[in-house]
């Protein structure tokens, strides 16, 4: 979770303020809809991998040892137990601070003991199957694997079973990183990893279940980090991950991790994580890029969690994305430089969105609700005709139906969208047709019945994250919620925000000083479910002229895509 709650504050107080001039654009009339393209049908496209070498090593596990190509351990596959784990203890002998881990992440040295480490220590491809109950993948080719392009490993996971309860169950310690010459002043959101030394395929059904390491700091002054893995599969370099079979991971923090850039090119994976499902961590660089494959994500299963979080870029260009993410504050989609949906089907919910950049390249909904919703209920989307072009049904989900929840931000995305084109939405409801995940196949839905009717109050459909898109209230106008120390003003914040700072915790972001009309509201205290009552707003924040006087909002139920990317605030059943 990115977002402090001052944001989220100032959004709150702007949910009238989306329906501006946006608002009033050209729609088709609901008797003549625009000219529809064919309904197609999708099925994830998988990019397959091509292997870089002849030969493969193959790695039998078992609790009572492994064996390789079928014979004993050799120089560049064997065990040991060594795992990186956090400690229980709060210093070092010198007296240096030991670490951050709270207790829970603490592990004793018998736990540690139990683990076996399965090392890899020379580039090749590598086929794991098997059953470890208590251990660990390490691929570790030295330290001078980071700037060697053959320090490549091919890790085939066929049908395998490895739980590791202290640490990472997989762990990309030194390879190739294909993007050594990163850099926050050239990042951008293409990024070419095909030559990634971190790849991981998958093969037959496979089930992961890893923990994490809290930071480690050196036993040293200045607490410098030794170590911190924070997914149940984590590499320090870029990865890739291609299919074409299963994975099945479970994380008590976050699920898959990088330290640069990831790309998923293949597979039917499904995450459930304590903390973000996805996470690629280095801020304004990493990529995660979605090619193709199926993406299911049930995150924030403990305090928080986004579905997929970048700390750099989200781009996806094709596959099945469904990702759901904690309902406390956390989005679906989360990036720090922008989200970019160009092909795919995708879905992603939660309380707070990073929605989907402009110049994304296929149509897109972001979707704001005036109450939370429960994730049990399906989304529809439907032509004026009736006929469905987007159809969701989370009971149907085998990864979100075990874990129902509530979100107010919903991003939808189909190759079935067109601009020019109005469509209807609904929750619940029955759909007959085939299904997989939870997506249908719209070409076979053949009956669509008992939905609930959504309309929306206002638009903004150059909406950016964290932001408002170009429709800034007056005195906003050089708002930047990235602008530390500024409050996003910039050091210009409209009259009635002097105080305003969204890093100001616990006082609503106002320092103790609220604007006029906002002396009595507690953020803490907003009821589940409901936006804060805001019947008077601070000076700079009034709805335009159309919404002022206590006149009543114009709610419709076509939503017009005018754009590659529209923004519809304020969703409610249709009255």
């Amino acid at each position: 979770m990115k977002r402090l709650f001052p944001i989220l504050l100032i959004l709150a107080l702007l949910c009238g303020c989306a329906a501006q001039e946006n608002n009033e654009m050209t729609q088709p009339a609901a008797t003549t809809p625009a000219a529809t393209e064919p309904l197609q049908a999708y099925t994830p496209e998988e990019i397959p991998y091509t292997s870089a070498c002849e030969t493969e090593t193959g790695i039998t596990l078992s609790d009572s040892g492994i064996t390789v190509n079928g014979g004993e351990e050799t120089e560049a596959v064997y065990t040991s137990h060594d795992i990186i784990y956090y400690e229980d203890k709060d210093a070092y002998e010198s007296g240096y601070i030991y670490g951050e881990g709270a207790a829970n992440e603490r592990h004793s040295a018998q736990e540690a003991a139990e683990h076996t480490v399965v090392n890899i220590t020379e580039p090749g491809v590598y086929r794991i199957s098997g059953k470890l109950s208590k251990g660990q993948i390490r691929i570790d080719l030295g330290e001078s694997a980071y700037e060697d392009e053959n320090a490549r490993v091919e890790l085939i996971l066929e049908n395998a079973d490895i739980t590791c309860t202290v640490a990472p169950a997989i762990l990309f310690l030194n390879v190739y990183e294909c993007d050594g010459n990163w850099s926050a002043d050239t990042a951008k959101a293409e990024v070419d990893t095909a030559a990634a030394g971190a790849n991981l395929i998958l093969q037959g059904e496979n089930k992961v279940t890893g923990s994490h390491v809290a930071k480690i700091f050196r036993d040293k002054e200045g607490e410098k980090k030794l170590w911190k893995q924070d997914g149940a599969i984590y590499s320090y370099m870029s990865m890739n991950v291609y299919g074409p079979g299963s994975l099945d991971l479970t994380a008590d923090n976050e699920g898959l991790d990088t330290e640069l850039h990831l790309t998923v090119n293949g597979g039917n994976i499904a995450i459930r994580s304590q903390n973000d499902g996805i996470n690629t961590n280095e801020d304004g660089v990493s990529v995660t890029t979605v090619n193709g494959g199926s993406l299911h994500i049930i995150a924030g299963l403990g305090q928080e969690g986004d579905g997929i979080d970048s700390n750099g870029y989200l781009v996806i260009n094709g596959g099945t994305v469904v990702a759901s993410a904690n309902p406390g504050a956390d989005a679906g989609m989360d990036s720090d430089m922008g989200s970019y949906i160009n092909g795919g089907m995708v879905i992603a919910t939660g309380s707070t969105m990073d929605w989907a950049e402009t110049d994304s390249r296929q149509v897109t909904m972001n979707l704001q609700f005036a109450a939370n919703q429960d994730s049990g209920a399906a989304i529809t989307v439907t032509r004026q005709d009736g006929t469905v072009v987007f159809a969701y049904d989370p009971s149907e989900d085998e990864v979100l139906a075990e874990n129902r929840r509530v979100f107010q931000g919903a991003i939808l995305s189909s190759p079935n969208f067109c601009v020019g084109e109005s469509y209807y939405v609904y929750l619940d409801g029955r759909i007959t047709g085939e299904e997989t995940g939870g997506m249908y196949d719209v070409t076979t839905v053949s009956d669509f019945a008992g939905g609930t009717q959504m309309q929306y109050t206002g638009t903004d459909v150059t909406r950016r994250p964290g932001g408002f898109g170009g429709q800034r209230p007056e005195g906003m106008g050089e708002f930047d919620p990235n602008s530390e120390g500024k409050g996003g003003f910039g050091g210009q914040r409209p009259e009635g925000m002097e105080n305003f700072d969204p890093n100001s915790e616990g006082k609503g972001g106002f320092g103790g000083q609220k604007p006029e009309g906002m002396e009595d509201f507690d953020p803490s205290q907003i009821p589940e479910g409901e936006m804060p009552s805001m019947p008077s707003r601070p000076q700079g924040f009034d709805r335009p002229d159309s919404q002022q006087g206590g006149e009543n909002v114009e709610s419709k139920t076509l939503f017009y895509m005018q754009d590659k990317v529209n923004f519809f605030s304020g969703l409610a059943p249709a009255e």
